[in-house]
């Protein structure tokens, strides 16, 4: 379903955007970037009948999600067995003020992931998974903690969902009021959101010689702006 070419996925009926096509992004690397910026996920699926939407960490290693669970989770259970999911993941950039309630908006960036996950088995790209998660929280976190214990890995199931049917939708700019409201008298414009770090508190005394937590670690993830991959909306 990928272009090799020049990194873009292909547009497939289920990720064809019907509503603000002129939004959708289909570039692998555009949509990467969302994915490695956010934190939280939501994978949904169904079970007879009853859909399911549940929040939960991840990681990206390549064209891959991988995400975590106990191996008695509902999430790890049922889509071990091979239900199809949909992954989603969206950054809220800022709040569109319009001087209409009709033209009020939101910009973000989003990604949806749809496929089948798969139950990982091989120690290596468990652990590999399992890194990343920890990674993906503070870059280089995995090497100084604690090694995980042989029961611990067989207590925490691992899911992958291959980065194949996946579409980004993107909304920057300022509100879009018609032509015979510009001249109501409200404030209209853009209030941008940001994510930032607090100043690190400390899980009580540190043994010595451990350094206080260093937030220049986290790097430019809470600086970023909004991606530039589309045009303002």
């Amino acid at each position: 379903m990928t272009d090799v070419a020049n990194g873009v996925l292909a547009v497939t009926p289920r990720t064809r955007l019907r509503r603000l096509p002129e939004r959708g992004v289909f570039d692998r690397a555009a949509i990467y970037r969302i994915l490695d910026e956010a934190f939280i996920c939501h994978v949904a699926f169904v079970v007879e009948g009853q859909p399911f939407a549940m929040p939960t960490g991840y990681a990206r290693l390549g064209d891959a999600l991988y995400f975590h669970g106990s191996a008695a989770s509902r999430m790890v259970r049922q889509l071990s067995a091979g239900l199809e999911v949909c992954c989603t993941v969206t950054l809220l950039d800022g709040l569109v003020l319009a001087r209409s309630a009709f033209h009020h908006s939101v910009n973000y960036r989003s990604v949806v992931v749809l496929g089948t996950a798969h139950l990982v088995e091989g120690r290596e790209e468990k652990l590999a998974a399992l890194r990343g998660f920890t990674d993906h929280v503070v870059p280089g976190r995995w090497a100084e903690v604690r090694p995980i214990t042989d029961q611990e890995l067989k207590g925490t199931s691992v899911l992958r969902l291959p980065i194949e049917e996946a579409s980004a939708k993107v909304r920057t700019g300022p509100p879009k009021d018609d032509d015979e409201d510009l001249a109501w008298p409200v404030w209209a414009g853009v209030v941008p959101l940001v994510t930032s770090p607090g100043a690190p508190v400390p899980d009580g005394p540190m043994p010595p010689g451990v350094t206080a937590f260093d937030g220049a670690r986290l790097g430019r993830r809470y600086l970023q702006s909004p991606a530039a991959t589309n045009p303002a909306q």
